[in-house]
């Protein structure tokens, strides 16, 4: 009888051990549980911790609530503007519904694959090519509208951030997107360089004028180029001629030339009238004209 109890008490034991082996479930911090009993979901989620079910009446599912990321694989799209190119983009999703993300969908990471693909497409082919290399945050929130729209109430999925992590374009319009570049540059430059001129032919323009008001500016101006030339320590001194000196001589000769003209007046200006500095060559211009001609 003893032998017999024990061996009762062993298999109490065993079988509550069993039991309860079965009936323990433990959830993770990051995880709920979802139970169903003969088949129906229960209202209550189950949170992080120790939890018991009934045995073989009841099945706890876990839904993990971390924040997944899936890459969607590269698609070749037709752009609004009839570029061919090939874009892939990430997407990061968490389940918010553990209950909706088992029984509305089955196998939910597949099915926000597809819908990425899809909207991927659908949104790339709806813009054109400047606006998808240029503005990518408004193609990003475009993407993240098209694909939460399906999945957010129906499936308890929240899509967090979509993202167009790379877009590939073809040799030919590389290169040409190279030259449009090269050319805009090109454009600035010259336009730059066109503004600068203008604006120093208008500060010289200014600086004429004030020297022009005041007579003896020129001659400062001569001699301060004079003392920056020479302070280069060249061997060849360049003496610029004033313009005025030259037409100085040539009305000179003209007047010489009326004088020797037959049936000129013959009568001569005075070297006074001419000033100071030049007495010494209109001299020498009236002994030319009373030398006797041979």
């Amino acid at each position: 009888m003893a032998v017999a109890a024990i061996v009762a008490v062993v298999i109490v034991v065993v079988l509550a051990l069993i039991v309860l082996s079965l009936s323990v479930r433990l959830v993770q911090q990051y995880q709920r549980g979802v139970v169903f009993r003969f088949g129906r979901v229960l209202d209550r989620i189950r949170q992080p911790g120790f939890h018991l079910i009934i045995p073989v009446a009841d099945r706890m599912v876990r839904v993990s609530m971390q924040t997944t990321v899936i890459g969607v694989p590269a698609q070749g799209v037709i752009t609004r503007d009839n570029v061919t190119l090939t874009v892939d983009a990430v997407v990061y999703y968490r389940v918010v519904d553990p209950v909706k993300a088992l029984v509305n969908v089955r196998d939910y990471p597949a099915a926000v694959l597809q819908v990425a693909q899809t909207a991927l497409r659908s949104v790339i082919g709806k813009a054109d090519l400047d606006t998808l290399l240029r503005d990518r945050d408004k193609i990003n929130a475009e993407l993240k509208a098209v694909i939460d729209a399906p999945t957010e109430k129906p499936w308890g999925l929240l899509i967090e951030r979509v993202e167009v992590k790379d877009v590939s374009l073809p040799e030919g319009m590389k290169r040409s997107m190279s030259r449009q570049a090269e050319a805009e540059r090109e454009r600035r430059a010259r336009v730059i360089a066109a503004d600068g001129e203008f604006q120093a032919s208008r500060r010289l323009a200014d600086a004429s004028r004030a020297m022009a008001n005041t007579p003896g500016a020129y001659q400062l101006r001569l001699l301060q180029t004079v003392v920056d030339v020479a302070a280069e320590k060249n061997s060849t001194l360049v003496m610029p001629f004033p313009v005025e000196l030259l037409q100085f001589f040539q009305e000179y000769g003209r007047r010489a030339r009326e004088q020797a003209a037959p049936g000129g007046s013959g009568r001569t200006e005075p070297a006074e009238a001419l000033g100071p500095t030049t007495e010494g060559v209109a001299a020498a211009a009236e002994g030319d004209g009373h030398r006797p001609q041979r």
